[in-house]
C-alpha cells in the first residue's frame, strides 16, 4: 500500500519522491525528479515539473504548476492558478543558452489565486500574497504585498490575518526594524 493517496487519474513517476500522508487528486502529473514532503494537498489538475521542490504540510489548490527551480518550503499555501514562471527571457525556439533563475517561497507562506510570481524572487516567510498579484521583486518576511505590481499594503501575523497599527494579534507582538517585522520576545 502506497503511503500517501494517488486519484486513480492523476500521473505521478515512480522516481518523484511524495511524503508520506500526501493527497494527490485528479489529473495532476509529477514528473520524475519533483520532491513532494508529506502531508500535502495537491489539488486538481496541477503540475510538478523535475526540479520542483514542495515542503510539508503544503497545499495547492487547482491549477498550480510548480516548475524546475521553484522551491516551496513548509506550511505554504498556494491558491489556484496561482502561476511560477522560472524564465525571465521566454522563447519557443532558442539559440542562446537558457538561464534557470530559482524562486523560493519561504515557510508559512499564502499566495492568493492567479497570482504570478516571477524567476528570482524570494517570498518571506509567513507573507501574503494577494489575488492577482504579479511579483516582481523579493517579498519581506510577514509582508503584505498586492496589485501589479506587488507593492506593500501592510504585514500578516503568523495566523495570516493583516495586522493594525499596533502590531499586535491573537496573542502575538511584533516590532518593526526599519521595514522588517520580527516576533517581540514574549510576545
Amino acid at each position: 500500500m502506497s503511503p500517501y493517496f494517488k486519484h486513480p487519474t492523476a500521473l505521478v513517476s515512480p522516481d518523484a519522491r511524495i511524503g508520506k500522508g500526501t493527497k494527490i487528486w485528479a489529473f495532476v502529473n509529477i514528473l520524475a525528479g519533483a520532491e513532494v514532503g508529506e502531508g500535502c494537498k495537491i489539488g486538481d489538475r496541477c503540475y510538478l515539473e523535475q526540479g520542483a521542490r514542495v515542503g510539508a504540510f503544503v497545499t495547492l489548490k487547482n491549477g498550480v504548476n510548480v516548475f524546475e527551480g521553484v522551491t516551496i518550503e513548509d506550511d505554504v499555501f498556494v491558491g489556484a492558478n496561482a502561476a511560477f514562471i522560472n524564465d525571465r527571457h521566454p522563447r519557443s525556439h532558442r539559440k542562446d543558452a537558457w538561464v534557470l533563475e530559482k524562486t523560493l517561497i519561504k515557510k508559512g507562506a499564502t499566495i492568493g489565486s492567479n497570482a504570478t510570481i516571477l524567476c528570482g524572487v524570494t517570498v518571506g516567510s509567513y507573507a501574503v500574497v494577494g489575488a492577482g498579484a504579479v511579483v516582481t521583486r523579493d517579498v519581506p518576511d510577514h509582508a503584505v504585498v498586492c496589485g501589479n505590481p506587488a507593492r506593500a499594503q501592510g504585514y500578516a501575523c503568523t495566523c495570516g490575518k493583516k495586522l493594525g497599527p499596533d502590531l499586535k494579534c491573537c496573542g502575538r507582538e511584533y516590532a518593526l526594524q526599519g521595514e522588517t517585522l520580527h516576533p517581540r520576545a514574549g510576545g
